[in-house]
């Protein structure tokens, strides 16, 4: 009966693709503002987040933003049903690539695209396997149908190379080393283990340290990849390679590379993935904040 509810369910997103873009992004208004009243803990999680990050905002402007932020949500979700199953031609008009030339130093160094947790995270993905034959590292679904849906939509261009957390990185680091640049999503809360307490917006956050390893064991350049969703599709930039890095330590270039996303999302912070949990890990005898 599961694997049966799933495959109509894969039916009906599949049928969503057909719509036209103002279509699917009012499908996309209407889920967000449903799941902001429904979703008590993900509503209770964004605010805290939003709380904790912008404590001098007032509290009405961060349940305007909270509320803006699963409309952009629900919207990039239906989306992925144009990345999974949509032409290459459609595709190309819905999502524009701009700063392409820094995806090769002409060094032969290795390149980290460094990509922060927006929501236009997939569109950046399919753009990137569009133009190169890249690497990235997903997580497995529980659901072993919509696993096979999202494998299938991130593989349909140039084959690029999807490993899992399971994997680890040393087929990462063998696949850099090839030539092939790595699509990596470093802000998230992934739990103490290869991680370190920085800021970020003031509030001290389990950072991986993964970027600055990868950087200094293979050499690679980081090269951002900011995702941005516009009213007629997203507008994927890859900005110049960051000088001087890695520096000093390890510590110093993960203050840096959180320092730089809250750059980034002060641009456009609607977009931000505010519904994770990014503060749950705490440092020894902290509270948590999400109670």
């Amino acid at each position: 009966m599961r694997a049966l509810f799933s495959r109509v369910a894969v039916a009906l997103l599949w049928l969503l693709h057909r719509l036209p873009l103002p279509a699917l992004r009012g499908l996309g208004w209407l889920l967000g503002a449903s799941l902001y009243r429904i979703g008590r803990e993900r509503r209770h999680v964004a605010l805290t987040n939003l709380r904790l990050c912008f404590p001098d905002l007032p509290a009405s402007e961060r349940e305007r933003l909270a509320k803006r932020h699963f409309v952009a949500f629900a919207r990039a979700f239906l989306d992925r049903t144009i990345f999974w199953w949509a032409s290459r031609e459609r595709l190309e008009r819905i999502v524009r690539l701009s700063g392409q030339e820094h995806l090769s130093g002409g060094d032969g160094r290795p390149t980290i695209l460094l990509a922060p947790h927006f929501v236009g995270l997939d569109a950046g993905a399919t753009m990137i396997t569009m133009v190169t034959h890249g690497i990235t590292v997903y997580a497995r679904q529980k659901n072993p149908v919509f696993d096979a849906v999202l494998l299938a939509g991130r593989q349909r261009f140039n084959a690029p190379i999807l490993l899992s957390r399971q994997d680890g990185m040393r087929k990462v680091v063998k696949a850099m080393r090839d030539g092939h640049p790595f699509y990596y999503l470093p802000d998230m809360d992934f739990g103490a283990r290869d991680a370190i307490f920085v800021p970020f917006f003031g509030v001290g956050a389990a950072t991986i340290t993964g970027v600055s390893r990868l950087a200094r064991m293979v050499g690679a350049r980081i090269v951002p990849c900011i995702a941005r969703m516009v009213p007629d599709g997203y507008e994927i930039e890859l900005q110049a390679a960051w000088q001087d890095y890695p520096g000093d330590s390890i510590e110093s270039d993960t203050r840096r590379m959180n320092r730089y996303i809250e750059t980034q999302v002060l641009r456009m912070p609607e977009q931000y993935f505010w519904v994770h949990k990014r503060f749950k890990t705490r440092p020894p005898g902290g509270k948590g904040v999400y109670s």
